[in-house]
């Protein structure tokens, strides 16, 4: 009897672990990835990506991120100047054509460990390294407004990393300081509960 009972404790353990995992679908209608950088020591620009998807699970009771995947499309870059945007997408920058996505991925990440902070891999112009995000969830609750026919559970997020562009192999301008190296992100969104 006793390990009859000590099965069916590891059975509804196991279930409780999993029901905690939740999947999230970040919404690209509000998603805002913007960066800051130096301009020649005069000004910073800022720009952002208009195209990305993503998506992750959440452990909302052991506080767990899983499976976190950001896709963003480096063609969709905008600084509000054609000229400058056609020169980002160029091989100089974020060569487009042969890198048409950056990715930011997080396998598991178990955020009581360094509260406020997420660590995963940055992929850009095919050179992948770990970047820390200061990371916080700012709500986690039953959305105000309709999608469809129903309130979907929504957790908004706001983040911001910093980090070299020439640890990437991206070092137009910079030798000569007319384009800044360090890269300032900005990003900010909301995920529906699936």
């Amino acid at each position: 009897m006793k390990k009859f009972i000590s099965i069916l404790f590891l059975i509804f353990s196991s279930v409780n672990i999993n029901a905690a995992d939740e999947s999230y679908v970040i919404d690209d209608s509000h998603f805002s990835l913007g960066f800051l950088v130096d301009h020649a020591g005069y000004s910073k620009t800022l720009g952002l990506f208009k195209h990305i998807e993503g998506s992750y699970t959440f452990n909302n009771t052991d506080n767990i991120i899983k499976n976190l995947s950001i896709t963003v499309k480096t063609d969709s870059v905008f600084t509000n100047h054609d000229k400058r945007d056609a020169h980002l997408r160029s091989p100089d920058f974020l060569n487009s054509k042969e890198f048409p996505t950056m990715k930011f991925s997080v396998d598991e990440y178990d955020l009581n460990k360094t509260p406020n902070k997420l660590v995963g891999d940055l992929t850009l112009l095919g050179v992948t390294k770990p970047i820390t995000l200061e990371f916080t969830i700012n709500k986690v609750a039953q959305y105000p407004f309709r999608v469809g026919l129903s309130k979907p559970m929504v957790m908004g997020v706001s983040a911001k990393t910093s980090f070299k562009r020439s640890d990437f192999g991206m070092t137009y301008g910079v030798s000569k300081k007319l384009v800044g190296d360090e890269m300032d992100l900005i990003i900010e969104f909301e995920a529906r509960r699936q």
